[in-house]
């Protein structure tokens, strides 16, 4: 599977943007799909995963309530909706494929190359 993420950019606090991850590959549904970010000088951090079929999706606790991943496999692309921005989010973005739980961090197989946001305040 290889990934492009794409749909950064630069917003203001309290603004929006969609990220989205395409896939390409027929083996797209078969893996369940995160959102990882790093943020200059720090680690890079998990975000948000979804399972295979979309039905199970776990968060941050710093992004619970306010980002949402979704996916449509039919499409190939994972998306990652972010609402309520904070200066705080501001990172690379990626996106990566995992075969199994996503909520084990070290399976992670695929990653796509990053996207930017730049949350202003």
């Amino acid at each position: 599977v290889q990934l492009q993420a794409f749909g950064g950019g630069l917003v203001q606090t309290g603004g929006s943007l969609r990220l989205s991850c395409a896939a390409s590959g027929r083996t797209f549904s078969r893996y369940a799909m995160g959102w990882f970010r790093q943020a200059p000088g720090k680690e890079r951090e998990f975000v948000a995963a979804i399972t295979w079929a979309g039905g199970i999706t776990y968060y941050a606790d710093s992004v619970k309530g306010r980002f949402t991943i979704s996916r449509d496999n039919a499409k190939n692309t994972v998306y990652l909706q972010m609402n309520s921005l904070k200066p705080e989010d501001t990172a690379v973005y990626y996106c990566a494929a995992h075969p199994g739980d996503p909520r084990r961090l070290i399976g992670y197989e695929h990653w796509g190359q990053g996207t930017e946001v730049t949350v202003s305040s």
